[in-house]
Order: structure tokens, then C-alpha cells, then sequence
């Protein structure tokens, strides 16, 4: 009874939860280069994401969406906070409980262009993993494996001989997929997979990526700018804005009752012929502050026309554990 209760606890923990992170970048200058200041990429950040969720994390350009991940992956330091990844803190982990980390952790970058070796056969692309993970497969179960991964995302294996430039940018990306699920990952980081190709080969990709996460069971964080791609594939959207997560619930509920100013305006912002005539676009004041000296306060308040004097002077906070929560003093 005692151990059925356990393993029922367990099932109901996230997979990955993000506690408090922060990632500054030091601001050098001067002869010695002293350090004069950071550049506040992430700051404070604490989410969680349950086993088969989707979680979508959107924002403009230079929020900070790409070094979160980054930081996640173990790719850019940390400065604090806490990674737990099925129970365990990913930054206190040793080589070798990073090494298995790492094979049940993938990601599919942004640009197929650039993210494929030019110099390799799709084969040995999809392959590499294996051989780098050290999956203990012998040459013929790889080569099952790979055939197995291209036909899953639906590319053609009788092009295992060709080399990336011999393929279109839907087919490379598609490749980029199959590297990343050929060791079988539980979690799926994709950074802005669909921005570097065309339209129609993008509703090819999502439709394809939420197969995968359903008949899979994947666990993915789909991050990128554009709001109507990131719910596609997300149960969860979280937004971010200059280093912080100002709002996070549902994807209704972030679409149909938007609590945070900067959520309605990059929503106004999408295009739809479902829109009203008479609706009003949010329309944002100057630009994003500086993420070196950011504001004091809300970060948002600069560009917000529901501002007020307690905005400039308190730091509206985000309530981690509701369903909906939005940082803002007045929602």
C-alpha cells in the first residue's frame, strides 16, 4: 500500500521544474577589464513542466527565451537557482549522471541550414548520437535505429547517403528531429524549429511535431516569437519579457482572458480574420529597456499605458503554483 502510494506521488511530480534561475552576463571595460555591470538575461525564473506536457515560452527578440534554454541544457552557466529534472538537480549532478542526463534531454535548433554537419551523410548524423551516447548498439541495430527515426518523422531513408545540402530546408529539419529523438528522449527542447522555413513547410513541421509528442509521450518546451505558432504545439504558454516570466497558464486561458499588458499586445498583434472590425491594436510605447540597467519596478512599465507611480516603485511578483497568474499589480 505504502509503495503503491509512492510510486502514485511520484507520477504526479513535474519532470522538469525550474527554481529560481538566474543568468547574468558580466559588462567589462576599461584597461583591466573590470567587470561594471550585468547583463540580466534571466533573472528569477521558476516554472514547471509535467511529465507529456507541452510548455511554450514566447517573447520578443533579446528576452532571454534562447539563454534560458541554454541554461537548462547546461550549455551556459548558471548564476543560481535550482534545475530538478525528475527529482534531481541537474546543477550538483556528477560526469556520469550528466552523461545519462543528457541522452533523455535533446534539442532540435533553429536553423536546419547551419545545424547539420555539411561534411556527414544524413546516416551518420542521425547516427552520431548513438555512437557519442554510447547506447550499446552494435553497427547493424544502429542503422535499424536510424532507418526506424527517419521513417518516424517521415523522411525518407533511401536518402541516408546524402548530404544535407542535397536537401530542402523542410527535409533538414526533419532530420534535425530524427537526430534528436534517435536516443529516445523524454524531454524535447525545440528553439524556434519552424522560423527559418517557408510557410507551408512550417504547418508541415508543427503538425508533425505535435504527432510525435502525443504518440511518443514526449515532453517538450517549444520556444519562439510568434504566439499563434507557439500554441499550436503548447498545453502551456508561458511569456517572457526582458529576463522574467510575466504571465503563465493555458492556452486558452492565455488566449481568450490575457492577464499582463504585454501578453494583450503581442496577442493584438496576431493576425486573424476571426478579429473584429472595431478592435483596438495595443500598441506599445519605444523600445525594450536596456537588460543591463533594466527598469526599477515593473520591467514593463516604460512601454505599459496602464501604467502607474507603484508600477515604477514596487516589483509586481508572479505567483508560481497557480494555473493562471500574471506579474502585475493590477491583474
Amino acid at each position: 500500500m505504502m509503495q503503491d502510494k509512492m510510486i502514485s506521488e511520484k507520477a504526479n511530480e513535474p519532470l522538469l521544474s525550474i527554481r529560481d534561475l538566474v543568468c547574468h552576463f558580466p559588462v567589462r571595460s576599461g584597461l583591466m577589464r573590470r567587470q561594471v555591470g550585468a547583463v540580466q538575461a534571466v533573472d528569477n525564473i521558476s516554472f514547471s513542466v509535467a511529465q507529456g506536457e507541452g510548455l511554450g515560452i514566447v517573447g520578443e527578440s533579446g528576452c532571454g527565451k534562447s539563454t534560458l534554454i541554454n541554461t537548462i541544457l547546461q550549455l551556459v552557466p548558471a548564476n543560481s537557482g535550482n534545475i530538478i529534472y525528475d527529482g534531481k538537480d541537474v546543477r550538483s549532478m556528477s560526469r556520469s549522471q550528466l552523461r545519462h542526463w543528457r541522452r533523455e534531454v535533446q534539442m532540435v535548433f533553429q536553423n536546419p541550414f547551419a545545424s547539420l554537419d555539411p561534411r556527414m551523410t544524413i546516416g551518420q548524423i542521425v547516427e552520431e548520437p548513438l555512437v557519442v551516447g554510447k547506447s550499446g548498439l552494435n553497427r547493424n541495430e544502429r542503422l535499424k535505429r536510424v532507418i526506424e527515426t527517419l521513417e518516424m518523422v517521415g523522411a525518407d531513408s533511401r536518402q541516408i547517403d546524402r548530404y544535407p545540402h542535397q536537401l530542402s530546408g523542410g527535409q533538414r529539419q526533419r532530420v534535425g528531429i530524427a537526430r534528436a529523438l534517435v536516443l529516445r528522449p523524454k524531454l524535447l527542447v525545440l528553439d524556434e524549429p519552424v522560423s527559418a522555413l517557408d510557410v507551408s513547410v512550417q504547418a508541415q513541421v508543427l503538425n508533425l511535431l505535435e504527432r510525435l509528442r502525443h504518440d511518443l509521450g514526449l515532453t517538450t518546451i517549444f520556444i519562439g516569437h510568434d504566439l499563434s505558432v507557439v500554441s499550436y504545439v503548447s498545453d502551456r504558454i508561458a511569456v517572457m519579457y526582458l529576463g522574467r516570466i510575466v504571465e503563465i497558464g493555458t492556452r486558452e486561458e492565455v488566449f481568450k482572458s490575457p492577464k499582463h499588458p504585454y501578453t494583450q499586445a503581442l496577442l493584438s498583434a496576431v493576425p486573424s480574420v476571426k478579429k473584429n472590425n472595431g478592435q483596438q491594436r495595443v500598441r506599445l510605447k519605444g523600445d525594450p529597456p536596456n537588460p543591463a540597467n533594466p527598469p526599477s519596478g515593473c520591467r514593463f512599465h516604460t512601454r505599459c499605458s496602464y501604467a502607474t507611480e507603484l508600477c515604477s516603485q514596487s516589483e509586481p511578483k508572479l505567483v508560481v503554483g497557480s494555473e493562471h497568474a500574471a506579474a502585475c499589480h493590477f491583474k
